[in-house]
């Protein structure tokens, strides 16, 4: 078991268990496609929490940002100051995959999604742009609910961030998939 600081969850199990039940016609879909819902299992994913400094010409920004580090792949987490211990939970659980990317490859993603961002917001805008970033901490983990769907021996998931409240996509799917096969 470990010990974890984790953002606070705001989709109890319950809630977790009706959002993957799902009614409807999507619902009925997914079960004709999936299986029936056999479980639902709390997971929490490793972030690396960073201060960051946006120069953009002679505008100067702080914001704080959150970037997942077993691969990297996630969307990041922003928030406007630094979550405050109201926000975080300590939480004992085995459920979370090992961080395994190294410092100076969550720099350069960090940078290169940080930038991805600024782009689309307008690239006209873009003036001497130069990021600062500073590691804040490494042990910041966002929860997830996952549910599994099957029959037999296959098995489907899907994945619920428990603090967006929000389905997730491929990636995430993808991430928690190969850390439960172990690859």
């Amino acid at each position: 078991m470990f010990t974890i600081h984790s953002l606070r969850s705001k989709v109890t199990r319950a809630d977790a268990m009706e959002r993957f039940a799902g009614g409807g016609i999507a619902g009925l879909l997914r079960r004709m496609r999936a299986g029936p819902l056999c479980s639902v299992a709390d997971v929490y994913v490793p972030y690396r929490l960073y201060r960051v400094e946006v120069r953009n010409g002679k505008r100067s920004q702080t914001s704080w940002f959150a970037l997942e580090a077993v691969r990297g792949l996630l969307d990041l987490y922003q928030f406007d100051r630094l979550p405050d211990a109201a926000e975080l939970v300590a939480v004992e659980t085995r459920n979370r995959p090992d961080p395994a990317l190294e410092d100076a490859a969550a720099l350069q993603l960090l940078q290169d999604k940080l930038r991805r961002i600024i782009f689309q917001l307008g690239f006209f805008r873009v003036r001497n742009l130069e990021f600062r970033p500073t590691l804040v901490s490494s042990d910041l983990h966002i929860p997830y609910w996952v549910g599994f769907y099957g029959r037999g021996q296959a098995a489907r998931l899907r994945v619920l961030d428990a603090v967006r409240q929000q389905f997730e996509g491929g990636k995430a799917r993808a991430l928690l998939e190969n850390w439960l096969v172990g690859s």
